[in-house]
């Protein structure tokens, strides 16, 4: 049951493709690199303590439109895809919002990578019985595939997860 649910979760309304957007400019990189922040945020920050351990290229950058999981109607996290043009990677993030972490530790989560071309979730990567905030995959070699970053998230307590899936990007 919990399949057929993500199915429908992952069937796309459009495409984008990989590397049609705007990457960020190069002034914005050079920002970031000269104030060297290593701070996770909600928007994603590839240099990250655990962005560099999931080996995340800090060139990294979002593509596609985030995905958001909610639970009763209010939204307990993002979920983003990001693409390294150096590493030529593509990576999940999950990034749980403050007001749930407030009140619903420990949750259990999972993150990957869905390949639509490979119809299977790599770079899967998760926690359980965590407070965790930020999560990142591990870098999948799927930038010549059809993608979206996939992630769940279970508060203690209830049987089923919620789920969200960024755009799907090609």
């Amino acid at each position: 049951m919990a399949v057929a649910a993500a199915a429908l979760v992952l069937t796309p309304a459009g495409a984008a493709y990989a590397g049609s957007g705007p990457a960020p400019s190069p002034a914005g990189k050079s920002d970031r690199a000269a104030a060297q922040d290593t701070a996770p945020t909600a928007r994603g920050n590839p240099e990250s303590k655990r962005a560099r351990a999931a080996g995340v290229c800090d060139d990294a950058y979002q593509i596609g439109a985030t995905g958001y999981i909610k639970r009763g109607g209010a939204t307990i996290a993002s979920v983003k895809q990001f693409y390294s043009p150096e590493c030529k990677e593509n990576y999940g993030y999950l990034w749980v919002w403050d007001s749930f972490r407030r009140t619903a530790t420990p949750y259990d989560l999972t993150l990957g990578v869905f390949s639509y071309d490979q119809d299977k979730v790599l770079g899967r990567t998760g926690a359980t019985d965590t407070d965790q905030q930020e999560v990142w995959t591990p870098g999948t070699d799927t930038v010549s595939d059809c993608t979206a970053a996939v992630g769940s998230l279970r508060p203690e307590g209830v049987p089923l997860p919620a789920q969200a899936a960024s755009e799907k990007r090609c």
